[in-house]
This record gives C-alpha cells, structure tokens and sequence, in this order.
C-alpha cells in the first residue's frame, strides 16, 4: 500500500500488515497460534512464530485493508469472546503501528486443540 502525503510518498508492503496482525493475534488469552491449512490433505498445522505470516491474509480495498487471521484456540475457551478480542486487538495494532484504517478483520478458527 503507497500512502502519498505533501512531503513524499510511503510504501508499506504486506508482510508489516501480516506480522503485526499475527502478532496481534497470537498474544490474545486462548489462542493456541496461527493456523496453516493444507490444501493437498486438509490437515491444520500450528504454525511456528517465525511462519505466522502464513495464517493471515490481507487484501486492499479503497484506502482501507482488511485481514484474515486462522487460529488455532485453546480447548474449553470461548471462542465468541476470543474472536471479538482478536477483532479488536488487530483492528488497534494495525492501525496504531501503519496508520492505515482497517476495514474488516476476519477471524477464521480452524481447529481447537487440547493442552
């Protein structure tokens, strides 16, 4: 995403938005990790934290971006209550750190896993 002010122009690439959203993501109470499903099998793997970037998709509509974020969620949490935190969290560290608005944020839970 290019933002153009009176002084110049930024450019700010996919991977900020994907490591902010995931980190975002990541330090909410119950998630387990970011979630990589694999197309061949259907398996849902937890992502290391240096591969977040995978579990979160961003797209660029108008002057906004919204995000996708897969997670894995611990067992017995709720899970209503973890996505409106994620929702949020994202939604503020995204645009605290880029100062783009977020549009929407889109929490996918793709497994839930024991301790």
């Amino acid at each position: 995403m290019i933002i153009n002010n009176d002084k110049g122009s930024i450019e700010i690439t996919n991977d900020v938005f994907t490591v902010v959203a995931g980190d975002a993501a990541t330090n909410c109470f119950g998630v387990r990790g970011m979630a990589d499903r694999s197309v061949k099998d259907g398996i849902v793997r937890l992502l290391k934290r240096e591969n977040m970037s995978k579990g979160v998709k961003v797209t660029f509509e108008n002057d906004k971006v919204n995000i996708d974020v897969h997670i894995i969620v611990e067992h017995g949490v709720n899970i209503t209550a973890i996505c409106e935190s994620i929702i949020n969290e994202v939604r503020y560290n995204v645009e605290r750190v880029t100062r783009v608005t977020v549009g929407n944020v889109n929490v996918k839970v793709d497994s839930i896993m024991a301790e």
